[in-house]
């Protein structure tokens, strides 16, 4: 019997040649498939990289838009950013400020070439409540919408890339918060207490209360808030409960008073002082000046001499005379000891209802009075007071009932109030400010005298210094002395200062406490209890009025602040 053997390896060998090419086409194709996928794959990936880079180049001519909004609008105001828009229109990267911005090509949405579409949504300035980090207060605000598109020119894919941003520029009254602090806050009261408005600090807070604290709206901080006491705080505190029943947030961004550059505590205390006679008004900080702000201003030189005149309105160039200025003022015949200072002031003493008197009828500072039936009346709503002599200060009498539009008292020296402020008679002591007016009182620092308060026993002992009951209704806008190592600042609950036996009796107050700076004259620290003053129990409450535009003191500073809103990339050549 015969085999084939010949016949049989040249079939095996046929198998496994087809076999290979089998294996063969089918990695070719794989091969080939890998090589498309990675072709497409490269391309995808360029054309991504190049698309994000023209996002990033459009969100580059936005964000130069918006820094020039921001910088016009804390120096110059809003008006001035609505009238400036061709301009920001012209803002686009150039290759002064970087190379590679010589490689990109920028138009607005509307087709033309190296402009940005910026876009302002009337109507502008409306007071009204803000959202973003800002919801639940109000001010002054305008919303911009600022749109690029951006092609870069070397680009293979030839990708146009379009960027949306919108911004609101707001104008937020400081005495919308209960607590405003440019330093850092501290509030570590022994008693229970209880913060019933918004809290805003520019810096660090520190809760340590000896009770329990409430918080009964937003407490915010630019720094962090602490439950603790400040590490330089050499006071000994217990661990009371912090109770927040509203937001409270860190790490937001600071307001501060559109005064220029510089927003130091020690720059913005300018803001009470005398200006310089370099200084224009009308300059940044010439504008948030108390004194440029004033209707009436009262000044005392180095040897007690009076002089009264009308303020920047009428260019300081109308004088009261003395027979008239003595009325409500009185610079000669008081002082007291301040034994916290451990000196004798002299006063300068202005009568708040001998003012609200004068006020009425006076043709002096108002050529045709509202008395006879004028109709160029000039309302006095702030006076500003100093006084040049060596320990010298601003004492208020007389302050139930202020005048009718309001009043609102500044100095670049420290003031005291004496008895009831802005108080009508059946409201002492009680929350109900409805028949309050507008009013505020900012110093170097300021402090409560109740009506028992007797010049004759300053300088004796505590138990010679009793208190009495008081309400004061107005904002109080001041300095402190800081904490160091060697002393507690006395904190929020100590920020009015006091000089008698308080215990047992209430001070009663409504208003707003915004701390901007250290003293400057009023410089000894808190000095504790027992022996300048026992504290009083303090019934505190923010005063819902200045929720009410109408109803802010007149002068109220305000920060300028910026927000962002929307941010989209959008199909380049439209507007939203």
């Amino acid at each position: 019997m015969k085999t084939n053997i010949a016949q049989r390896k040249a079939a095996a060998s046929g198998s496994a040649m087809i076999l290979a090419l089998i294996f063969v086409t089918v990695t070719l194709i794989i091969l080939a498939g890998a090589l498309g996928w990675a072709t497409t794959s490269t391309r995808l990936t360029g054309r991504n990289v190049e698309y994000f880079r023209t996002e990033a180049a459009a969100e580059a001519a936005t964000e130069k838009v918006i820094a020039a909004i921001a910088t016009d609008y804390h120096e110059q105001g809003d008006w001035y950013v609505q009238a400036s828009l061709d301009r920001y229109s012209q803002l686009i990267p150039n290759n002064v400020e970087n190379a590679v911005w010589s490689n990109y090509e920028f138009s607005d949405a509307q087709g033309h070439s190296s402009r940005t579409y910026v876009k302002f949504f009337p109507p502008g300035g409306d007071y009204k409540v803000l959202t973003s980090q800002f919801k639940g207060l109000s001010g002054w605000a305008s919303t911009y919408q600022v749109i690029s598109n951006a092609r870069q020119l070397d680009g293979p894919f030839n990708i146009t890339g379009g960027l949306l941003q919108e911004v609101d520029v707001a104008t937020i009254p400081l005495f919308q918060f209960a607590i405003f602090y440019n330093l850092e806050l501290e509030i570590c009261p022994s008693p229970p207490m209880t913060v019933t408005g918004p809290v805003y600090c520019n810096t660090n807070i520190y809760l340590s209360p000896g009770n329990t604290l409430t918080f009964q709206n937003d407490v915010k901080s630019a720094g962090y808030i602490n439950l603790r006491k400040k590490t330089d705080d050499p006071s000994v505190t217990t661990a009371g409960t912090v109770i927040f029943n509203a937001e409270h947030d860190d790490r937001q961004s600071p307001l501060t008073l559109p005064i220029g550059t510089n927003n130091t505590p020690a720059a913005v205390r300018q803001i009470i002082e005398v200006p310089p006679v370099t200084e224009l008004a009308s300059s940044p900080l010439g504008k948030e000046r108390f004194y440029n702000k004033a209707d009436l201003i009262i000044a005392v030189n180095g040897v007690g001499a009076v002089t009264v005149t009308s303020g920047l309105y009428d260019t300081f160039r109308t004088v009261v005379t003395n027979t008239q200025a003595k009325l409500f003022v009185n610079a000669t015949n008081n002082s007291f000891t301040d034994q916290r200072m451990g000196r004798v002031m002299k006063v300068t003493q202005v009568d708040i209802s001998q003012l609200r008197e004068w006020d009425r009828t006076n043709t002096v500072i108002n050529p045709t009075n509202y008395m006879v039936g004028g109709t160029n009346y000039h309302h006095i709503r702030i006076v500003y007071v100093y006084d040049l002599r060596t320990n010298s200060v601003v004492r208020l009498v007389n302050g139930d009932t202020l005048l009718p539009q309001g009043l609102t008292i500044a100095s670049q020296n420290p003031v005291y109030i004496k008895g009831h402020y802005n108080c009508p008679a059946p409201t002492r002591g009680t929350h109900d400010t409805t028949a309050t007016l507008p009013a505020a009182v900012v110093a170097d620092a300021i402090n409560i005298l109740s009506a028992n308060w007797n010049d004759a026993n300053s300088a004796l002992g505590i138990s010679s210094r009793n208190a009495t009951p008081t309400t004061v209704n107005a904002a109080f806008l001041a300095g402190i002395v800081a904490t160091t190592p060697s002393y507690y600042s006395g904190g929020v609950e100590n920020f009015p200062r006091f000089l008698e036996n308080w215990s047992g009796q209430a001070f009663t107050y409504n208003g707003s406490m915004v701390v901007m700076y250290e003293s400057k004259i009023a410089t000894s620290p808190w000095p504790g209890t027992g022996t300048v003053y026992n504290p009083p129990i303090r019934d505190w409450a923010f005063d819902q009025n200045f929720r009410d535009v109408n109803k802010l003191p007149p002068g109220t500073p305000c920060a300028k602040v910026m927000s962002r809103g929307r941010w989209a990339m959008i199909k380049p050549g439209t507007s939203g």
